[in-house]
């Protein structure tokens, strides 16, 4: 937890009373336990699930460290939620602010501002954010010279072999060169920029980071599908990054025009009835993003809408589809579109005859986007990111509320969420995601700041190995964020594992000092020097947002 400089939190834990590691355990979880025994009745506390989903009990029963004083539970609050974490600069502008809850209002107008910039993107990695003409042009050349590459190959494993995979595995992307794989650079050049802009303050606003990745976790696309990989990077800073702030309905329809998301669920492929195909074949609706839209993106499983509304509104959307050589990526294609009457939640499309076409899909998204149903889904799960895997229902009615009268002004609703009590409970807990944990190692090591990128590489494997890759999750309904989901042993053990790894070559970050339970002080204090910046890292006070 977070503090002014050097409080006293005696007072909240007493030392721990177990001096050597019980047998079977390790370091590391001893150190864990150890520093968790006082709050949580010992080591009889631990009730671990399997690794994985762990079922709520696991989560409920798992020890927690305590609380320490409101002063410094808010700093540790603002830093960790509306940041990733503390940094020395963002101590530093914690410290300077009247108070956290100050600083934490400050940020919406500061990082909606931000939003409308450029993000600050290092050359060498500038091209995942290129034109989208560019990008489309650099994909399909990727893709005849891999063909061409595979027809004259004599040996087809020599031939594929890529010449840099030593220069991606550290990230040294300035000496790269080989085109036929484009796209997997691009993949790992939006992972690190991914992950700079999370960990660094002065490259990118906290808040913004945080709500760039609640709103790709909630407009999810999945880099590991071919045709959608070349365009992720773009999406994520011009499609989420740039409407983070603002209106919802303005980021739901940018989203929706975009070519990762019009390929990850097949929008550009959906044509009305009988559409004339490839060699002589018709085609047809497809349902895949109307019915996701609707699930997922608005309304919500229970949100009041039939089977009978997906197939509407998917003959609403025919006709979107991909442009490549258009500045934004996308197509109407009257041709593809079906003109007949449609019929969704009660309203008609078109409303007039003014409002055929393309207009149709903007109106439709603009109305289930401004629905009371759409409206309790956002808030709840804005709740549940910021404030507590169970929210208390007064605080989201009153998010609900804010989202309806502002028709959906996203800063509007986090300024209600960010003044609340609720926000600021000590009562309130939230485990951190594998995401959270490591862009908070980052920015309490700096190791994101490194040229070498060697935080980064670790960082990015971490996450692979724990099951939460950057943008790599296969299905619409983006990453979990609850402790049920991610508090498990094994995974314990995996960010110890890179808590050492990334602190290798690190002294303590010694600013976490005071804002660690004393607990885990004595722990640490009985380690060896040069293991002190792991544990800190490690520890059960590190593990909360």
């Amino acid at each position: 937890m977070l503090a002014k400089p050097s409080p006293d939190l005696s007072a909240f834990t007493a030392p721990p009373t177990t001096s050597a590691p019980p047998p079977g355990l390790s370091r590391r979880c001893w150190l864990w336990s150890a520093a968790s025994v006082p709050l949580a009745g010992g080591l009889g506390a631990l009730a671990f699930s399997r690794p994985g989903r762990a079922q709520n009990s696991a989560a409920s029963s798992f020890p927690t460290p305590g609380d320490p004083s409101a002063q410094a539970q808010h700093l540790w609050r603002a830093a960790s939620r509306v940041g990733y974490g503390l940094s020395p600069a963002l101590l530093a502008a914690l410290q300077t602010a009247r108070s956290p809850r100050d600083w934490a209002l400050q940020q919406i107008d500061l990082a909606r501002t931000a939003s409308q910039k450029p993000p600050l993107i290092s050359p060498d990695l500038a091209d995942f954010n290129a034109s989208l003409p560019d990008i489309f042009a650099a994909a399909k050349r990727e893709r005849e010279l891999r063909k061409q590459l595979k027809a004259d190959a004599t040996d087809l494993a020599t031939r594929m072999k890529n010449p840099d995979a030593a220069l991606e595995r550290r990230m040294a992307f300035s000496q790269i060169k080989a085109p036929e794989f484009y796209t997997r650079r691009l993949t790992l050049k939006t992972a690190a920029w991914r992950l700079g802009s999370c960990s660094q303050p002065a490259m990118e606003n906290p808040l913004l980071a945080r709500m760039t990745e609640f709103w790709f976790n909630h407009l999810n696309v999945f880099i590991g599908k071919g045709a959608v990989r070349p365009f992720v990077g773009h999406y994520l800073v011009n499609v989420i990054r740039a409407h983070a702030l603002g209106k919802f309905e303005d980021l739901l329809l940018a989203s929706a025009r975009h070519p990762a998301m019009l390929l990850y669920l097949d929008q550009a492929q959906s044509v009305a009835y009988g559409s004339p195909g490839a060699q002589g074949r018709s085609r047809g609706l497809n349902e895949n993003y109307a019915r996701e839209l609707m699930e997922l993106h608005t309304l919500g499983v229970n949100g009041g809408y039939s089977q009978a509304d997906v197939r509407e509104l998917a003959r609403v959307l025919t006709g979107w589809t991909i442009g490549s050589t258009q500045p934004d990526g996308f197509r109407f294609a009257p041709r593809l579109h079906d003109n007949g009457s449609k019929r969704v939640l009660g309203d008609s499309f078109p409303a007039s005859a003014q409002a055929a076409g393309e207009q149709e899909g903007i109106d439709a998204i603009r109305m289930l986007a401004r629905q009371p149903a759409t409206a309790q889904r956002i808030c709840l799960r804005l709740a549940q990111f910021f404030v507590a895997d169970q929210p208390p229902p007064g605080l989201v009615k009153r998010l609900r509320q804010s989202f309806l009268d502002s028709q959906g002004d996203i800063s509007a609703v986090l300024r209600v969420l960010l003044a609340s009590s609720d926000f600021w409970a000590a009562e309130n807990k939230l485990f951190k995601t594998p995401m959270d944990y490591a862009c908070s190692a980052l920015a309490a090591t700096q190791e994101a700041a490194g040229a070498d990128r060697r935080g980064l590489v670790l960082a990015a494997d971490y996450l692979n190995n724990v099951g939460q890759p950057l943008h790599g999750w296969q299905t619409p309904d983006g990453y979990a964020f609850d402790a049920a989901t991610w508090l498990a042993p094994e995974a314990l053990t995996r960010r110890s594992d890179f808590a050492f790894a990334l602190t290798r070559r690190q002294s303590a970050p010694e600013f976490l000092q005071p804002f660690l339970s004393q607990a885990t002080r004595s722990s640490i204090a009985h380690e060896a020097t040069a293991l002190h910046a792991g544990l800190m890292l490690a520890s059960p006070d590190f593990m909360y947002k």
